[in-house]
């Protein structure tokens, strides 16, 4: 999709009054040249050092533009999930985990490995910005914090048309691998539950997940959210009642019940 048709406000405005958000949608752009990610409208540079978790906030929680390199992020982990460090040797062991968060070699490794991350060598910076404010444009993935409902109604508008099953994996620590560095490397929608890190970090509160998905698929989410809309299946869901006769609920939901 040529990226002079998205209109960020509309697709933001429809995101929010189809699914009632809580946070701000964003966008996030890795950039080849520091200089690029510099020139961004009323980008932020950071002060101090953070996370990945932390600066995806700055935007999705405070509203902010907010541009980083390598050296704004507090370690390899967080660098190399967008590429802005090495998967060398030392990384892929895992070794800074054990006895933290794994009992052995084998499992810190095993997780690493596990991570989807982006290659590196091509890229020297990331920012994040609000989708609505239009300053990556356009973001390589946008960013969607959701409840567990909410972001049902979400997939469902995925699958509306030219359907296909997702399959998900969960790395547990360092969920970001799981969103935003899939989606990246991939340019598929990407699920994840936000791991302690983001939760304790970047303030992800206890009912949201993420979606990470390329700014392609916004469109098609709207389209078929709509659709099901006009059938009567849009958030917030409504409880029909655990003691009460299904059938004219079903009715109304499942053709032929």
């Amino acid at each position: 999709m040529n990226a002079a048709i998205y209109d960020w406000q509309a697709l933001t405005a429809d995101l929010n009054a189809l699914l009632r958000l809580k946070t701000t949608v964003i966008g996030m752009k890795l950039f080849e040249n520091k200089a690029d990610m510099e020139a961004v409208p009323k980008i932020r540079r950071p002060k101090t050092i953070h996370t990945t978790d932390q600066i995806v906030s700055m935007a999705s929680r405070l509203g902010w533009t907010v541009g980083i390199t390598a050296e704004d992020l507090v370690g390899n982990q967080c660098r190399a999930v967008i590429g802005l460090a090495a998967q060398d040797a030392e990384w892929k062991s895992g070794k800074s985990y054990v006895g933290v968060w794994h009992a052995t070699l084998k499992d810190a490794g095993a997780r690493q490995e596990a991570l989807s991350v982006v290659p590196y060598g091509k890229y020297e910076a990331m920012a994040v910005s609000p989708l609505v404010s239009g300053r990556l444009d356009p973001p390589d993935i946008c960013l969607v914090y959701a409840t567990p409902g909410q972001m049902i109604i979400l997939i469902n508008g995925l699958q509306w048309k030219d359907y296909r099953k997702f399959d998900w994996s969960v790395v547990g620590e360092t969920a970001c691998a799981d969103s935003w560095g899939r989606a990246l490397r991939t340019g598929e929608p990407s699920l994840s539950l936000p791991c302690f890190a983001e939760r304790r970090y970047g303030g992800v509160p206890d009912e949201e997940m993420l979606m990470a998905l390329p700014p392609k698929y916004l469109p098609i989410a709207i389209e078929g959210m709509k659709a099901l809309a006009k059938n009567g299946l849009r958030y917030p869901i409504a409880p029909y009642g655990v003691q009460n006769d299904v059938r004219a609920g079903m009715a109304a939901s499942y053709a032929g019940k």
